[in-house]
């Protein structure tokens, strides 16, 4: 894979320091090869929820559209690199649209499931797997509905109610903490059938011991040897669709610890690396 598209979205996360995530983008893209990299020109307000109950709705739609454009009908596969998770729902659509009938491992510490009515927050990058599966807030409609039955979600640990309840009616695969090993994974992608996979990773699923720059840590989660071991063992047996790294949100002051920040993107670059060919 020799394609990397940046997206230094902050607007879709809920978090008082959301703002680290256009940072994160941003050093990440500086480790990434110049002719292989583009980046997505983000806005520089908030935005408005314009009634969608959606908080910063205008601007993330812009986002939104603006990193369509950048993928447009290209079937090379892209790894996109947030910014918070919103984004990848332009990027799994693309990755939809050029391979039907693909499934999704979301490796995540959150399942991403929820809808504007029963939000806590009401941030996007909490509701975006609900609209790539069909069924989020309307003005997010997924162009490229991916089927909950060909989805599967891998360290999840933190659910609210509503998205408990959804994953267990719609037929998604739920495989929290430990249980994510990579054969759990290979095993729920072989019975959704499909031969192609889109691969998101939200650098909170790993263990808070593993990686320190991530906005909503959550522990118990996946250790950076078995991430990658899944991810190695999922290319090595499926088609790769596209991949999404998000929600790398370091501390940019001058008091902020900058070995573990390195370390934290080493881990990223390793990752990236296990997700290429």
């Amino acid at each position: 894979m020799a394609r990397f598209v940046i997206v230094p979205q902050w607007q879709g996360s809920g978090s008082d320091r959301a703002m680290r995530l256009a940072t994160g983008a941003q050093r990440i893209a500086e480790d990434l090869p110049r002719a292989a990299t583009e980046v997505v020109d983000v806005p520089l307000e908030a935005g408005s929820a314009l009634e969608t109950g959606v908080v910063r709705a205008s601007s993330v739609l812009r986002v939104r559209e603006a990193l369509a454009a950048t993928l447009g009908d290209s079937p090379v596969p892209v790894v996109t690199i947030g910014g918070d998770c919103g984004v990848e729902l332009a990027a799994v659509e693309h990755a939809a649209i050029q391979h039907p009938g693909l499934a999704i491992v979301w490796f995540d510490a959150h399942a991403d499931l929820n809808v504007p009515e029963e939000s806590p927050s009401g941030a996007f990058h909490g509701m975006v797997l609900r609209s790539i599966l069909g069924d989020g807030p309307r003005a997010f409609a997924s162009r490229a509905v991916v089927p909950a039955t060909r989805t599967v979600l891998a360290g999840t640990r933190s659910m609210d109610p509503g998205e408990e309840a959804f994953a267990a009616a719609s037929g998604i695969t739920v495989l929290p903490g430990d249980d994510a090993s990579s054969d759990a994974v290979l095993s729920a992608l072989r019975s959704t059938g499909a031969t192609s996979v889109y691969v998101h990773v939200d650098l909170d699923v790993l263990d808070p011991s593993a990686v320190t720059a991530v906005n909503h840590p959550e522990p118990f989660g996946l250790s950076v040897p078995a991430l990658l071991d899944t991810v190695r063992a999922i290319r090595a047996e499926f088609d790769l669709a596209g991949a999404g790294i998000t929600e790398f949100a370091p501390d940019d002051s001058p008091t902020a610890d900058a070995v573990a920040i390195g370390d934290d993107l080493t881990t990223i670059l390793r990752l990236i690396g296990a997700l290429r060919p």
